[in-house]
C-alpha cells in the first residue's frame, strides 16, 4: 500500500524515523537537544468516559517515555458525532485527558476534531531528549536480558467489559494497570543507560518484540511461564474472548517465530493480544536486571537476547 510512496531525503538531523517501527520519531536539534514526537489515538475501551480519557492521555505520553525522553506539549485529537451522543461526554473524555496532562507537567495546546460517528481520542505528544540518551528498539544486544514492567491481558479484559464478560474486580484491575504511568520506569531506564526499550502496545507482546528483534538484528527467547499476566485474562482467552487484534498481530509477526508446542492455546492468544497505555520492554545487561527490577515495581525478566537463530522470535 505504501511502496508508492516517494523517497524522504537524507536528513542527518532525524535520528529516530519510521523505518524501524518505534514508539516515536526522534529529531535533533542541537547537539545536545532533540525533540521526540509521537501521536496516538483510538476507540473507547471502558465505559466511563473520563477514564477513557485519562487511559488515552497515557497511552499517548507512554511513547515519548518509552524512548526515555521527558513530554512537554500535546495536541488533542478526537473523532465525536455532532448529533446522537450527548456532547457532555466528550467534556468528560477530555476533561479525563486533561487531569493526566496535568500531573505529569505535559502542556494541552490546541488539536483537532472531526464529525463522527465512531468516538475516537488522543494526542500528539511532543518530548525532548537528550541525543545521547535514547533508547530505541534497535538497541538490544546479545546477552541482555527481557524485562516487562506491566503485566498483559488489556486487550481481551476490554472485549470482556464490552460483552460483560468480566467480572467488577477484573475490570478495575486492568483499568487500574491502564492507568499506570511509565514515568517512573523510564526514569530508571536513563539512571540505567537503557539503550533498547519500546512500549507494548497494539501489536501485542510478540509483535513489538519482534520489532525489537527485527532492528536489532537478534533473537529475542520469550519464556512464557515468567509472563505477567492480569487476573481473569487466561480464563477469558481460554473462553474465547479476544480482540480482532488477535488475527492481524498474528501476520503482522508472519514466520518469524518460533513458538513450542507445549505453550497452550490461551497464553498464545495473550502473547498476542494487543495491550492499551502497556508496559515498557526493556533490553538491559544482565548484571543490570536485579537492581533495576528493585527499583521498578512490577517489572520481571520474561527472557533474554542471543545472536540471531534464523527466528526473530523464540517462544519455550
Amino acid at each position: 500500500m505504501l511502496s508508492g510512496l516517494p523517497t524522504q531525503p537524507r536528513n542527518e538531523n532525524v535520528l529516530v524515523g519510521f523505518d524501524t517501527a518505534d514508539d516515536a520519531g526522534v529529531y535533533r536539534l542541537r547537539d545536545d537537544l532533540a525533540i521526540v514526537q509521537t501521536v496516538d489515538f483510538f476507540t473507547p475501551i471502558v465505559d466511563d468516559p473520563f477514564v477513557y480519557g485519562q487511559i488515552a492521555a497515557l497511552n499517548s505520553i507512554n511513547d515519548v517515555w518509552a524512548m526515555a525522553g521527558t513530554p512537554l506539549t500535546a495536541l488533542a485529537i478526537t473523532c465525536f458525532p455532532k448529533t446522537g451522543v450527548d456532547p457532555a461526554i466528550l467534556g468528560e473524555i477530555m476533561r479525563g485527558g486533561l487531569e493526566t496532562l496535568n500531573k505529569y507537567g505535559v502542556m494541552l495546546i490546541g488539536g483537532h476534531s472531526v464529525d463522527s460517528q465512531q468516538i475516537m481520542f488522543g494526542y500528539s505528544v511532543t518530548g525532548v531528549i537528550d541525543p545521547g540518551k535514547i533508547a530505541t528498539n534497535a538497541g538490544a544486544r546479545p546477552g541482555d536480558v527481557i524485562i516487562l514492567t506491566k503485566p498483559i491481558g488489556t486487550g481481551v479484559i476490554s472485549t470482556g467489559i464490552k460483552f460483560e464478560k468480566t467480572t467488577p474486580e477484573i475490570a478495575a484491575s486492568s483499568i487500574a494497570t491502564m492507568s499506570t504511568p511509565g514515568k517512573h520506569a523510564a526514569e530508571a531506564m536513563r539512571d540505567f543507560g537503557v539503550k533498547g526499550a519500546t512500549d507494548v502496545t497494539g501489536f501485542a507482546l510478540l509483535g513489538h518484540a519482534w520489532e525489537m528483534a527485527c532492528a536489532s538484528s537478534v533473537t529475542i527467547m520469550i519464556e512464557p511461564g515468567k509472563v505477567p499476566l492480569l487476573e481473569g485474562a487466561l480464563e477469558l482467552a481460554a473462553a474465547g474472548v479476544v480482540t480482532g487484534a488477535d488475527k492481524t498481530n498474528r501476520a503482522y509477526v508472519g514466520d518469524d517465530i518460533e513458538i513450542d508446542e507445549v505453550v497452550s492455546v490461551e497464553m498464545r492468544r495473550l502473547l498476542y493480544d494487543p495491550q492499551t497505555a502497556g508496559g515498557l520492554l526493556i533490553s538491559l545487561p544482565a548484571d543490570k536486571a536485579d537492581e533495576y527490577i528493585a527499583e521498578v515495581e512490577g517489572s520481571r525478566i520474561i527472557g533474554e537476547v542471543t545472536e540471531f537463530s534464523g527466528k526473530l522470535i523464540e517462544v519455550k
